[in-house]
This record gives C-alpha cells, structure tokens and sequence, in this order.
C-alpha cells in the first residue's frame, strides 16, 4: 500500500509474539491513531477548518502526534510542552511546523502539569480562533483506537479469551480499544498499569523520586478515564518499569518506552497466572527518548524474572515498589481537583 501522508504509514501497530501467551501490539507512536481520527472527526464535523490552530500540552507522544495530524490535514498547531519533552522531539515538532512552548523547568510533575493546563487558558484568552483539543478529556479521542481494536480483533486468534495490558494514561487507549474488544470478542479482560503518584487509581500519596513514566499516569483526574472498564490494576515504580523495558529489548529486541517496559513486566506476570489466555501488551512508543534515563543504565535494571507483585485487597494497602489489586471494573470518585473543574467550566463557556 502506498499512503497519502506519512502519518498514515506511522500509525499501524506491528503485532510481535513475545511468547505462546504474550502478544506486543508495538506503535511507533500510539497516539498518531487518536490524533489522526480526532482532527479528521473536527474538519468533517465543521468545529475547525484548514488553517485553524489546534492546541495542547503534552509530555510528548501526543504533541508528535498532533504535529503530524496537523502537517496531514492543514491545520496549524501549538504545543505546550511538558519539560519531559527531549530535545529530538521538540526540533521535529518545530521542523512539522508545529508553534512549541516549554513551562517553567520543574521536579514536580504535579506542578508541571498544572502549569500547563494553565498556559494553555491563556492562549485561549488570547487567540480566540484557537482550538483546545481536551487530549484528557473529549471522547473524540477514542475514535482512533476504536478503529484499530477491529484490525486488532481479526488479527489475533479466533476464539481464545484475550487480555489487554498496557497503561492507563488518559484513558483514551486502553479504554478505547477495550469498549471496541468487548463488541466483538466474547472475553475480555483490561488490565491498568499506573505508576506511583497518579491520582487516577489512587496512588497521589505514594512518591516515586524517580518516576518519569510520562503518559501512564496524572496528577490530575481525566475524564477520558473510565474506571469502570478495568478488571485489574498494576502499580509499579520506576526501577520496575525498567526492568521490564530493559528486558523487552534483551530478551526479544524490542526497542520500547517506559511505558511497554512496564506493560509488559506486567502481562509476563498475568500470563502465569492465566496461562489459557492471550495477553496483548500495548506498546506506545519507541524507546529513544528514553536512552539517557532507561537504556544507558541498563545494567542497575533486575532481573524480572525475580519481581513479584504485592497482592492487595484495598487501596489503603497499597505499598511500592509493585503492588496488584482486582479492580473488577468498579467506579472510582478521586474527589474533586480544582484546576480540573475550572477547565471544565472554561470549555463549558467556549462551546455555549
């Protein structure tokens, strides 16, 4: 097939077998899929047109991913980045034509986030033609992974119960791929994983000093979360995150994120468990932002075949540095976040 636009070749997953129970469905950038399907959604629904600008933060996969939907479809775009966000990103992100701010450096990524969100109701006050693309929040975003879970779905075996694997984040992927599954496979399980210190399973008492798994976790409530589609709930600190991503590349050559190190750390454990089952690892992205960080101290990573979860019965039990609990798709209330409420109600006064 010969495509339109490179976004188009960059968006499909390859399916590798890690094992007889593991499948990894490894993106180059899962989140081209969402941006893609989101900003066509908005061009055909007549909420923007060609040339509009598109804005959002990001702690860098979903920026890439706008920048290219944007470079797609006409559209102009502005990113306000995370200081996450490495240097080899931000020059493509600029390169694609993409308008790129940093916040203020900051250790706290509660802070950082926060700051974010704020700049990006000033550009709003400020550019009123401009468009918040709500990454955490507007269910557009799940059209793109309700696409792939059908290409999905007839790609893996027919008939065997399936378990997905792979982060939270904002909701969107895991979430999405799950609702689509469960329309057209008769078994599936979704299984979380979280990093210490999110609020979005409860785990905002609990500090990581090391923990940089951008795009699993949030230090604010996303409404593109839906508790109530998870079946289980990994927590995992960054020393095990990496070495599930360590060993992903040792053991099969996948060269992954944080994030697919530690899905993947994750459904090794499941699959033991549950050996009739297939469990699909969602990888969101490659590892190069990861190598100072990740890969350069690959030999501090332990060996996971030694790592064990903390099985738990309540969140008051939850204990670093890997703790499980069956979650059995219930709700979940994480109160209510102030900075969260008044973007909901800034977005309520931009669309009345």
């Amino acid at each position: 097939m010969i495509h339109r636009h490179m976004a188009e070749a960059l968006k499909s997953p390859l399916l590798v077998r890690l094992s007889e129970r593991v499948v990894l469905a490894r993106f180059e950038s899962m989140k081209i899929y969402s941006a893609l399907a989101a900003v066509r959604g908005l061009l055909e629904r007549g909420t923007i047109r060609p040339g509009h600008t598109l804005v959002d933060s990001s702690s860098g996969i979903y920026a890439y991913a706008l920048a290219l939907a944007c470079h797609r479809y006409g559209t102009r775009c502005h990113i306000v980045a995370s200081t996450t966000v490495d240097t080899t990103t931000l020059a493509q992100l600029e390169i694609l034509g993409a308008t790129v701010e940093q916040v203020a450096p900051s250790e706290d990524l509660k802070l950082d986030q926060k700051l974010r969100v704020a700049r990006v109701k000033e550009i709003l006050a400020e550019r009123p033609d401009a468009h918040w693309m709500r990454q955490y929040h507007d269910r557009i975003h799940c059209a793109g992974y309700h696409e792939i879970a059908g290409k999905l779905a007839a790609a893996l075996p027919a008939g065997r119960p399936l378990t997905v694997v792979g982060g939270v984040g904002s909701g969107a992927s895991t979430g999405g791929l799950a609702e689509r599954l469960r329309d057209r496979l008769a078994d599936v399980r979704l299984v979380g994983v979280q990093p210490f210190g999110s609020v979005t399973f409860g785990s905002e008492d609990h500090h990581d000093p090391e923990a940089i798994i951008a795009g699993i976790g949030s230090s604010i409530p996303f409404d593109n979360v839906r508790h109530d589609l998870y079946d289980t709930v990994h927590w995992l600190d960054f020393t095990h995150a990496m070495a599930g991503t360590v060993a992903l590349l040792r053991e099969h050559a996948v060269f992954a994120g944080l994030s697919t190190g530690a899905a993947h750390l994750v459904a090794r454990w499941e699959a033991r468990r549950e050996p009739g089952r297939l469990h699909l690892v969602i990888g969101a992205d490659t590892g190069h932002r990861y190598v100072p960080r990740v890969f350069a101290r690959h030999k501090e990573a332990p060996d996971p075949a030694g790592l064990r979860p903390t099985e738990i019965g309540s969140l008051a039990e939850l204990a670093m540095p890997w703790s499980v609990m069956a979650w059995d798709r219930a709700t979940y209330d994480h109160g209510h976040d102030q900075d969260h409420d008044h973007e909901k109600d800034h977005e309520k006064e931009r669309t009345a």
